[in-house]
């Protein structure tokens, strides 16, 4: 099964709606992966993200769950061989040291994820390093605290979100917010004080 954030290959032009920008009719017909979405969507589709080569570059569509021929998550690239990428090594070693402190799941999203998956190169020097972790069960907000410490130690720009099993929700906001947090679920983001209550589900 696919999450949001995992990255798909397969889906091909003809798969897009009409009216599609030249650019990302472009993106499939290289075979380039899309990026799944947080959405709500018809039987047997998924809601992806197709990327430019610019950050404002990004057309969501759907695409056919038959069509799917490969997934890559974002837990997967962190087992990758960061000599292939010397941009990028001194950064993601240090962070993978970081995260190695803490039992739980994690990977790389965004344009780390998507260069880490690809080989293309899309991380700039303005670039985040966008950090996606599991958390099955409730992260306490004094653990998130001590998380988003020892990441920031760090000294890069990165940013971090807890996959729940009701969705995502930033890890700075989740250890700095005394009341409600952004909630980001397939239907829509809501405000909800613990983002791992099914009862706040509405």
């Amino acid at each position: 099964m696919w999450q949001a954030h995992d990255l798909l290959w397969g889906m091909a032009p003809h798969m897009l709606p009409k009216n599609v920008p030249d650019w990302a009719i472009q993106v499939l017909f290289e075979q380039k992966p899309v990026v799944v979405r947080r959405a709500v969507t018809k039987m047997h589709t998924v809601a992806v993200g197709i990327r430019g080569e610019q950050r404002n570059l990004r057309f969501a569509t759907e695409m056919p769950v038959e069509a799917i021929v490969k997934k890559v998550s974002p837990e997967s690239l962190i087992t990758k061989d960061l000599a292939l990428f010397p941009h990028l090594q001194h950064k993601l070693q240090a962070i993978h040291q970081t995260m190695q402190g803490f039992d739980l799941p994690w990977g790389y999203t965004g344009s780390v994820g998507y260069e880490l998956a690809t080989g293309l190169k899309t991380v700039t020097e303005n670039s985040d390093v966008d950090v996606l972790i599991r958390t099955v069960q409730m992260l306490s907000k004094a653990d998130a605290h001590s998380m988003l410490i020892a990441l920031e130690h760090l000294g890069i720009k990165i940013d971090v979100q807890l996959q729940t099993p009701l969705g995502g929700v930033a890890l700075r906001e989740w250890a700095r917010t005394t009341g409600e947090v952004l909630l980001k679920r397939n239907d829509k983001a809501v405000l909800v004080k613990n983002p791992w209550c099914e009862k706040e589900k509405v």
